[in-house]
């Protein structure tokens, strides 16, 4: 793994290519826009290189990605580890056979999918996201794994919004993060 110094200038870069957008899509919301972390190979590189890094040699099989940033970030880090990458998708999304979880949002409810059969029971997984809010989504795709007896490893982020306390509803679940938008 590389130095401390090392990963504190790939930090700083990650936190800095990553573009704030206020009062988006509503008064008051500071919106954390990823896409600019698209646009710097170099920035974009060094987030999937840190949880590369990080997850290597940990014996996971599966990287579950939660739609649809999720999907950005997950097929190389499972690529990379040697991973299967399995779409955690809204619903009416996927063909075939779904499994389904339910969660609560501030207005409402709402569903997460992934195919019947993409993960076996005992498989160890990561579940990966752009960003931790609240943790709902995060906790729902924890659940739909623990049903079919995955073992939800860790949980990553590259960007976590610390005063909405999603941590805090993950339970014993650890959660790896790269940038905190304090």
């Amino acid at each position: 793994m590389a130095s401390e110094d090392a990963q504190d200038h790939r930090i700083a870069r990650i936190s800095s290519a990553i573009r704030v957008i206020p009062d988006f899509p509503k008064p008051g919301i500071m919106f954390q826009d990823i896409t600019t972390l698209l646009l710097d190979p170099q920035a974009f590189k060094d987030t999937i290189d840190l949880f590369v890094e990080r997850y290597k040699g940990k014996n996971i099989s599966v990287v579950a990605g939660i739609e649809a940033r999720g999907f950005i970030f997950g097929p190389p880090i499972a690529l990379a580890i040697g991973a299967k990458f399995v779409p955690m998708r809204k619903p009416n999304k996927l063909p075939g056979a779904v499994i389904s979880q339910e969660y609560a949002l501030e207005y409402g409810t709402d569903k997460i999918e992934m195919h019947v059969g993409a993960v076996q029971a005992g498989e160890r997984a990561l579940v990966i996201d752009d960003l931790i809010a609240t943790g709902g989504t995060l906790c729902a795709a924890i659940n739909l794994l623990e049903r079919v007896e995955v073992d939800v490893v860790e949980c990553a982020c590259v960007i976590e919004l610390p005063e909405l306390k999603g941590r805090d509803r993950l339970g014993d679940k650890p959660l790896f993060v790269l940038v905190s938008a304090a």
